[in-house]
């Protein structure tokens, strides 16, 4: 008698967990909060630039000897790197799926139109894309020097930095990429609470309430700095 030959696998935990729609979801949030903490830590060393050009260099070239001398120089950096391009590509790639999933289980527009949904969720799908644009561009401006204007100079982003924002198009890329991700935040903040578990009925007020907090003083920090240069304040 023959042997029966079982050539089917079951899938791996990782690969069933990823495959439903509330993996998708933790995967989304997490890369989420990562990218969240990321971007306060940024704001926070964007604003050293109204400190004068000494300052702002000095932090910069900080961010590429943290760790010496155990960790190589710029090692730390990279690794930061890394994590946030790992969380760009599961965040933008978990949405994706979950948006294609979303138009697959309604093919039909509804017969009843949906209650209002806020700006902000409206326009999540279409804030991804433009931030994800934004930072193709950030990068090729401000650390490849690709497409800077006015020269750009290695080890003095103090410099790179007012260049670019000494031109109007420099400006309304920036403004418009941060007033999207003021609205991604104030919207993915609170989603990924509920989706992590820490939602709740007597806490959505104050989940929303700190989203909206966060995502303004996010938005008017990144802000601040392409206006101090747009006044003066900062040259």
């Amino acid at each position: 008698m023959a042997l029966a030959t079982r050539t089917d696998r079951r899938p791996s935990l990782a690969r069933t967990v990823w495959d439903s729609t509330v993996g998708k979801k933790t995967v989304m949030a997490v890369s989420g909060l990562i990218m969240l903490l990321y971007l306060v830590v940024h704001m926070i060393g964007n604003l050293k630039i109204f400190f004068g050009a000494g300052e702002f260099n000095h932090y910069a070239h900080w961010l590429r000897t943290v760790g010496e001398p155990f960790m190589h120089y710029e090692w730390t950096l990279w690794l930061v790197r890394i994590v946030l391009v790992v969380a760009v590509v599961a965040h933008a790639t978990s949405a994706y799926q979950l948006s294609r999933r979303d138009i697959r289980a309604r093919p039909s527009k509804y017969v009843h139109k949906k209650a209002r949904a806020s700006y902000a969720t409206r326009t999540m799908r279409w804030g991804g894309v433009i931030l994800g644009l934004f930072i193709v561009w950030h990068i090729l401006d401000l650390t490849t020097g690709t497409v800077h204007s006015g020269g750009f100079q290695e080890g003095r982003p103090y410099q790179n930095v007012v260049d670019t924002f000494s031109t109007w198009y420099g400006n309304v890329i920036y403004i418009v990429a941060m007033l999207a991700l003021g609205l991604h935040i104030r919207h993915g903040f609170w989603s990924a609470a509920q989706t992590l578990g820490v939602g709740s009925r007597t806490r959505d007020r104050v989940l929303k309430t700190a989203a909206g907090v966060l995502a303004l003083l996010l938005t008017a920090g990144f802000i601040a700095v392409p206006v101090g240069v747009m006044t003066g304040v900062v040259s």
